[in-house]
């Protein structure tokens, strides 16, 4: 939590009961959750906290670089604590958003076009198909 706190500080941002929670929440998860579900687990300690206080806290942590927003498959949003280098594979049949790291994956070269029309600042990919469990009981 220590970091957390520095990092709120450097982005001057207020230390409130609420955005402890709501990041205390998040880190604790062992999956990527929507701000519902972060929602729901919140309202049993804070009944009067509301969907759009921790949507829009999860958007100001993102904005101010401190998680991530999960690649979009038409679900809601999804937050990842996790700021060290990996990736996604996203499961089509139970939804389930699953890291990984794969050193040729972080190593794979951008085509010149590519690098004529944007200044590439990271390389994050995301699989999708089914995961172990799902792809067993297929």
């Amino acid at each position: 939590m220590e970091s957390f706190y520095e990092q709120c500080k450097a982005n001057n941002l207020k230390i409130t009961p609420q955005r402890v929670a709501v990041f205390k929440a998040l880190t604790s998860s062992l999956s990527h959750p929507s701000a519902d579900q972060i929602h729901r687990e919140l309202k049993k300690e804070f009944p009067n906290i509301s969907l759009d206080t921790v949507n829009r806290t999860l958007l100001t942590f993102a904005k101010a670089d401190m998680i991530d927003v999960v690649e979009g498959h038409g679900d809601p949003r999804r937050f990842d604590p996790n700021q060290e280098a990996h990736h996604h594979f996203y499961c089509i049949s139970c939804r389930g958003i699953f890291d990984f790291h794969d050193s040729a994956v972080d190593n794979i070269s951008v085509s010149p076009e590519l690098e004529k029309r944007f200044t590439i600042t990271g390389k994050r990919l995301c699989l999708s198909g089914y995961c172990d469990n799902c792809r067993s009981s297929q």
